[in-house]
């Protein structure tokens, strides 16, 4: 139970299957054998089972006349990082207020190569996460893909001309289906729930400490179901093809998309 509760300090919603998982190595140094189930039932003993609740934030705001873009990742498999990035906001509670959190995610590694955490709902924010991704993760001779939903800030001028400077296509979701964007946002719930981003924090300090603690330990310590359990620093650096634990959905519109340019 120590070395469950050393895991929980850094990773507090790691569930039961990514604990034995990293239990692995501690457990069998010390001598220690216990299965699966044993270990989810001395979880349930100390009331350490984890109990997650959803929540649905609303950052996207798509009414607006600026040109979007059609969707390039239809149908497309990724098969090494830097091809896509995939990128959305959430939000975090802070006092009586908010701060916006910006990331982008390297869509076959699942690596978050940028972030930022911004007081405002505006562009700013996703721009510096932009930048550090590409300081970070700099685009190779490799087509690079940058995936969004249609909000303004990824449709906005200043967005959309830096991101051809760097010579990254644009693509963005279509029809609101959540399997467009699944990813990026799978990324803000693991963030949300397994490091806990969904309290409420005191000042907009502490809230930047945690991202940047929380962005740190899911990058290098949390393994991950769709990377073969390696964690995303260790898939973006693998050579080798990562063994998915199931079968990803394909996202394919039932009708061609239509006429997206809209300026």
């Amino acid at each position: 139970m120590d070395l469950v509760l050393a895991l929980r300090r850094e990773i507090p919603g790691l569930g039961t299957r990514k604990l034995y998982l990293l239990l692995q190595q501690p457990l069998a140094a010390s001598g220690i054998k216990i299965g699966r189930d044993k270990l989810h039932q001395l979880l349930q003993t100390h009331d350490l089972l984890l109990r997650q609740k959803r929540s649905v934030p609303k950052t996207t705001n798509s009414a607006h006349s600026l040109r979007k873009y059609p969707n390039l990742l239809v149908d497309v498999e990724l098969t090494a990082p830097r091809q896509a990035w995939v990128c959305d906001i959430t939000y975090l509670c802070i006092g009586l207020s908010f701060g916006y959190l910006s990331l982008l995610t390297d869509a076959y590694s699942k690596l978050i190569v940028g972030y930022c955490l911004h007081p405002l709902l505006t562009v700013e924010g996703s721009l510096k996460a932009l930048e550090m991704a590409l300081q970070r993760d700099p685009p190779t001779a490799t087509p690079l893909i940058h995936h969004s939903d249609r909000g303004s800030q990824y449709c906005s001028f200043a967005y959309i001309q830096r991101l051809r400077q760097a010579g990254i296509a644009i693509s963005m979701t279509q029809h609101g289906d959540p399997y467009e964007n699944a990813i990026a946002e799978r990324v803000n719930g693991i963030l949300k729930t397994d490091f806990r981003l969904n309290r409420v924090f005191t000042t907009f300090d502490e809230a930047a400490r945690a991202v940047e603690q929380s962005v740190r330990n899911y990058n290098y310590l949390r393994p991950h179901m769709s990377c073969g359990y390696l964690t995303p620093a260790a898939a973006h650096a693998s050579t080798e093809p990562l063994q998915k634990h199931w079968k990803p959905k394909v996202y394919r519109p039932t009708q061609p998309p239509a006429s997206t340019d809209t300026a």
